[in-house]
């Protein structure tokens, strides 16, 4: 047997936006093994959570990721107010919607792009940055922000969508259906793309269900879970829409199913307004005067897949815990079956193909003491510690 070769991609390299390293052990061109190391974006949001008002975390879990910034703050939005015990308004669901699927679209959009370009295929990179550009102007016009919108709060959302803006938003949606259309058939009909994408950083309907994979990358596998239909919050009931699959589970599949998604969130939009227009202007919020004790999860679809919140709050005005599990998280586990057994150029496409967030995945490795250097807790020590101070919160605040 041939000794193998490590080929390092990372911590900085050009396919990635953040940093992070991962450790491909080759056999001449093909991949045999795969090895991942995280921990240099950890930021230490979870425990900052706990330092901040219930209305502040919002802003710090926009921060979370810069590309889906709306989606923890929906999926926290909704943790809290289950433990409220709280309805917002429909003119509030529907526009925590709409900024959602916007954000959607720009998502896939930026990441359509990025694939042509590591691909070499810069038309389309151009195209799809050109095409997202409306819809960051829409946010602008809608909250002030072309990323990190700050609408969430609890009860509700911090501005309306006054009648008088739908009219723009439905032109720029007509817009982007126009140009999305464009853009789907230039990469479904190119044969290079086929070639460079077809069979390449497959995952079958079984490696999905063993590494509990989420979003289009589950989706792209045939398994058609999506928490707006699994576990419906805000506007996602009251609208019609369909969740996108498609079975090959490639790198084209995962192509295929975020181009597509667009339409349905353009759909999704487009009817939310409809909603807008049947309801009274300003009913955006239902007033909170505390946060009881209790324990609620939250959950959203975020464009890569589910975000998870889990709050246990004591009666204080910030949480007593917060647990955050973002899509990467279990996304990116998935290149161990993707990418062994491929080429080196296929392997770097498998990597991108997820649409991987490090910097929203990071946890702790360890802790030191960083006066003296000492290694105070592994992996494993901070784990248990973890579970036990759980356990002696939820115990409390059941005594209570």
């Amino acid at each position: 047997m041939s000794k193998k070769t490590l080929i390092p991609i990372g911590p900085y390299h050009p396919l990635q936006e953040e940093p992070e390293l991962f450790k491909l052990y080759c056999d001449g061109e093909i991949v045999r093994d795969i090895k991942w190391e995280t921990g240099y974006n950890h930021r230490g949001i979870e425990k900052l959570s706990e330092s901040k008002t219930y209305d502040q975390v919002f802003f710090l879990v926009e921060r979370i990721c810069g590309i889906c910034s709306t989606s923890h703050p929906f999926a926290f939005a909704n943790a809290v107010e289950e433990i409220v015990n709280v309805e917002v308004t429909d003119r509030a669901k529907y526009i925590r919607s709409i900024i959602g699927e916007l954000e959607r679209i720009h998502s896939h959009l930026l990441w359509v792009g990025l694939a042509g370009h590591f691909l070499g295929y810069n038309t389309v990179f151009m195209w799809a940055w050109k095409y997202r550009e409306p819809v960051l102007d829409l946010f602008e016009m809608i909250t002030g922000n072309r990323n990190s919108y700050a609408m969430f709060k609890v009860g509700g959302v911090r501005r309306d969508i006054e009648n008088h803006k739908i009219a723009t938003i439905r032109k720029v949606m007509s817009d982007v259906r126009k140009k999305t259309d464009l853009l789907t058939g230039a990469v479904m009909d190119d044969p290079v793309i086929h070639a460079r994408t077809k069979g390449v950083g497959v995952l079958t309907k079984q490696d999905v269900i063993d590494y509990a994979a989420v979003g289009p990358t589950a989706r792209a596998s045939g398994v058609a879970i999506d928490i707006r239909k699994d576990d419906p919050y805000a506007a996602y009931p009251l609208v019609n829409w369909k969740v996108i699959t498609a079975e090959a589970g490639d790198v084209f599949a995962k192509a295929e199913v975020r181009l597509l998604e667009m339409y349905e969130s353009i759909s999704i939009i487009e009817q939310c307004l409809d909603g807008l227009e049947k309801v009274k202007e300003g009913e955006i919020t239902v007033k909170i005067k505390e946060i009881p004790e209790g324990m609620g999860t939250g959950r959203a679809e975020a464009p890569r897949g589910e975000v998870f919140h889990c709050v246990f709050s004591d009666g204080s005005n910030s949480p007593a815990r917060h647990k955050i599990r973002a899509p990467s998280y279990v996304n990116i586990a998935t290149f161990k079956k993707s990418c062994v057994g491929q080429t080196i150029s296929d392997a770097t496409l498998s990597l991108a193909a997820v649409d991987p967030c490090y910097c929203c995945t990071e946890r702790m490795a360890s802790a030191y003491d960083f006066s003296s250097g000492n290694k105070i807790m592994n992996a494993k020590e901070l784990i248990d510690f973890s579970i036990k101070r759980t356990a002696e919160i939820k115990k409390n605040i059941t005594h209570q």
